[in-house]
């Protein structure tokens, strides 16, 4: 599933890691992009079932299978919605942004 083309993690990859240097140049960004980093890890699993409760939720177990479908749904959703993407950050930007920031961290797409 990594390298698949099917997968919507390599796709998202392609299209929204390069924001995440824009860090470097917007530290509201690094915020923005971590809560909803926070926010998509609590969908992952949310809090009855969650083994890790304590764990801050950045620091949990992310699953590419997990994320994958998340993203199918996610942006099912912004197709439905006729979305396009702005010039700047909008809700969807940075959830986006967020799920390339977590598959980075979790190095989810490594072979």
């Amino acid at each position: 599933m990594n390298d698949s083309p099917d997968c919507p993690l390599v796709g998202l990859v392609a299209a929204y890691l390069p924001r995440l240097a824009e860090f470097a140049f917007e530290p509201g960004l690094v915020a923005a992009v971590d809560q909803h980093a926070a926010a998509v890890c609590d969908a992952l699993v949310p809090a009855p079932r969650r083994p890790d409760a304590t764990v801050p939720a950045l620091r949990r177990t992310v699953r590419r299978e997990d994320l994958a479908d998340y993203v199918l749904g996610f942006t099912d959703s912004l197709s439905e919605a006729d979305w396009t993407e702005p010039v700047g950050h909008d809700f969807a930007t940075l959830r986006l942004t967020a799920v390339c920031w977590l598959i980075r961290e979790h190095d989810l797409l490594a072979a």
